[in-house]
């Protein structure tokens, strides 16, 4: 019998709709770029009318999702859900932690892995520096996304349409005086943030502490990103550029690992 891509052996009785369906969610899942109706129906070899067919019932089950302006296709939130159960069982934080060390001693600051959920942040890996003034690990917390330059670098990887799902107001609560309270604000930061490949917060979610951010690519397509935290007297604007090399570096180690 003939062997499938997954090294199992071809049914004896393949159901051909099942199988495109399934060659529609691995082409979901590995395309870094959003995918149109034309790349779906010469991936599958099938009309447009069957490409538009099985891409509808994915959208109806949350496995694909589709963009309102240019009409591309990318993972839904179910395909997103099964990818981050996978990575659970990885074991992401053993994955990080001693990538988020290496980063901690070579820069004195405190680490961290975030990963979004819904419109927070939660932080699930952590390191600290040995210094005796450093930030504190948030581990475990969950913070307005906007409100972290964790949550901004993830954000920043979003469409603008599924931004607007997650904050359907131009209102935002503040954390704290310096956190920016607009979407259209935020849509102005986040276009810096592609542009110079990190996002940064000056004490937008807690009180003398600034950090600087990179989001963290993965085959899986889940929102991850690494931060560097420090007392916002020992990260001047001089110095973010710095710690954003630094972060690019751990991220990419983080991507290799995480296979």
């Amino acid at each position: 019998m003939q062997k499938s891509p997954g090294d199992g052996v071809a049914p004896q009785y393949p159901i051909e709709s099942v199988d495109n369906a399934l060659r529609l969610l691995l082409l979901l899942g590995e395309r870094t770029e959003e995918v149109r109706l034309t790349d779906v129906s010469a991936e599958l070899g099938v009309a447009s009318s069957t490409a538009h067919r099985i891409l509808a019932m994915l959208i109806w089950r949350g496995f694909a999702r589709q963009d309102p302006r240019t009409k591309t296709y990318g993972p839904g939130p179910t395909l997103t859900s099964v990818a981050f159960s996978i990575f659970r069982r990885m074991d992401l934080p053993r994955l990080a932690q001693p990538i988020l060390e290496d980063l901690s001693s070579s820069m004195g600051e405190t680490s961290h892995l975030g990963i979004l959920e819904g419109a927070n942040v939660r932080f699930i890996a952590a390191s600290e520096p040995a210094a005796a003034v450093r930030v504190a690990s948030r581990l475990g917390r969950e913070i307005p996304a906007y409100a972290t330059s964790t949550g901004k670098a993830m954000l920043a990887s979003l469409p603008t349409e599924q931004l607007g799902r997650l904050f359907p107001t131009d209102s935002l609560p503040a954390v704290t005086s310096h956190t920016v309270q607009s979407l259209a604000d935020l849509e102005k930061e986040l276009e810096t943030v592609r542009r110079q490949g990190y996002s940064t917060n000056r004490e937008e979610s807690e009180d003398g502490v600034a950090s600087v951010a990179v989001s963290v690519a993965n085959s899986a397509g889940i929102n991850l990103a690494i931060n560097l935290a420090a007392p916002v007297h020992r990260l001047p604007v001089s110095k973010v550029a710095t710690f954003g090399r630094a972060l690019k570096d751990a991220s990419m180690r983080l991507s290799e690992a995480l296979g």
